[in-house]
């Protein structure tokens, strides 16, 4: 490759939109962790956790058939206070359901168009998550710092 990067690490259109949202959330002093799995069988694109402890989804879509093919997006309503669509400039955001929030994003910045509505997690369920979320959060930290532990 021209780049000098291996195949690995090229990145798919959703993770560079991952990426955008990721950096954007910093800004609003969120923290966040891509493909993240808050129960088996459910992985959400941005799991992003708020200085008061709030809990944000985001799901990027990076085309029409990307947005089609994904008939889970309802499952991760009960593990966010807010959910949001991140696409990029060229998506046809009349598809995306109202009711939901939406960040138009790009591989290096986003912007947020319409809020989420708020629906607070039961204080259990958000205790439980922001564990689940740390510890996702350190295993990752670990693995780049000793990728043979």
């Amino acid at each position: 490759m021209e780049s000098g990067l291996t195949p690995q690490h090229v990145l798919m259109p959703g993770q560079l939109l991952a990426r955008g949202v990721a950096r954007y959330l910093r800004e609003l002093d969120f923290v966040s962790v891509e493909e993240f799995t808050p129960e088996r069988g459910k992985r959400v694109d941005v799991m992003a956790l708020g200085p008061k402890g709030e809990i944000w989804v985001i799901e990027c879509k990076s085309s029409r058939a990307d947005f089609q093919a994904d008939a889970k997006w309802h499952g991760y309503l009960e593990w966010c206070d807010r959910f949001f669509w991140a696409v990029d400039e060229t998506f046809p955001t009349d598809l995306l359901p109202g009711g939901t929030g939406l960040i138009i994003a790009d591989a290096y910045q986003a912007e947020m168009l319409r809020m989420g509505p708020l629906d607070k997690l039961p204080g259990a369920r958000r205790g439980v998550l922001t564990r689940k979320i740390a510890r996702h959060a350190a295993l990752r930290l670990q693995t780049v710092r000793d990728p043979h532990a």
